[in-house]
């Protein structure tokens, strides 16, 4: 049996719609139900860690993201609480049962927030978390294979980037939501070099490290094999869309300073800075490779909500 934790969200949804079409059995688990979508059963998520049900393997997705509007006095705890010692807790609850492997989402974040141009980061870089929540995952990692070294329980850490796709929310979504409006965009001179996920490609690495003898206590870095400049995603977004995306060519120093005028220095620096990830670890370890290409992954990434599965409460 398989237990997917944050099965209400963007990722746990599609990965649950493939372990149904793949025929493996599993339960799912979060704060709020979810059903249709082949489950055997549902396990609400403040009950996980003392249920009495037997895994083999914990596919972690659960946790605190990005926040847009903060509204707690204190994040770093708010982040710790929900990425850190919550998947801490379960991983130590289900190897006291056995449980052979344990899968957890992390983030490319925990090693920093940008790359120099030709330097990507690979498995062998040193941690540099930016903000509260990568720094969070980069605590539950070490936890983690801290347990593992303790119990024996194999654990397996995935570092995504950016991911997109169908029902895909934040920085994708408002991404979409611009070339919907046909809003002309001052970033057709944008030249950096980014790396993001297809949420197919994620789920299909995800399904490989369940039962890969070599993923057994390792990390690994994901992307779709092939990285993009912010002009690049806006303008074959825009092609799988059918529309013509409106890109004004201002220089990116210019649109960097305006940016930090404005408060927007956040955004300014996921619009124009290069994020690299090096997956050739990944690709070798695992004999793995992404299976679908990143015009592919946008095409379904704007088609009609209604191929995107859904929660039904």
């Amino acid at each position: 049996m398989l237990i997917v934790t944050g099965a209400s969200g963007f990722i746990g949804l599609h990965l649950a719609d493939a372990l149904r079409r793949n025929d493996r059995p599993f339960a799912l688990s979060s704060r709020r139900p979810v059903g249709g979508i082949g489950a055997e059963r549902f396990i609400q998520a403040d009950r996980l860690v003392e249920t009495e049900i037997p895994a083999d393997c914990i596919i972690h997705l659960a946790g605190r993201a990005h926040v847009l509007r903060e509204e707690s006095l204190d994040p770093a705890a708010e982040f710790r609480a929900a990425n850190t010692d919550y998947p801490l807790a379960i991983a130590r609850a289900f190897a006291q049962r056995g449980t052979r492997r344990f899968i957890f989402l992390s983030s490319v974040g925990v090693l920093g927030n940008e790359t120099a141009p030709g330097h990507p980061f690979t498995h062998e870089s040193r941690p540099a978390p930016h903000n509260a929540y990568a720094l969070s995952k980069l605590e539950a990692e070490e936890g983690l294979r801290a347990i593992a070294a303790e119990t024996g329980m194999e654990v397996v850490i995935i570092r995504p980037p950016l991911v997109y796709g169908a029902g895909a929310k934040g920085n994708f979504a408002s991404l979409v939501g611009w070339l919907k409006k046909g809003i002309p965009l001052p970033l057709g001179a944008v030249h950096n070099r980014r790396s993001l996920v297809g949420i197919d490609n994620l789920v299909d690495l995800v399904l490989t490290a369940i039962d890969h003898p070599a993923a057994a206590n390792r990390t690994f870095l994901v992307s779709d094999g092939e990285d993009l400049s912010t002009s690049d995603l806006l303008r074959r977004t825009a092609a799988a869309m059918g529309r013509p995306a409106r890109l004004l060519p201002v220089p990116a120093p210019l649109l960097d300073g305006a940016a930090r005028l404005l408060g927007k220095a956040t955004l300014a620096q996921r619009l124009l800075s290069s994020l690299e990830l090096d997956i050739r670890f990944t690709r070798e370890t695992l004999n793995w490779h992404p299976p679908t290409t990143v015009d592919e992954g946008l095409a379904r990434a704007v088609s009609s909500a209604r191929e995107a599965p859904t929660r039904q409460h």
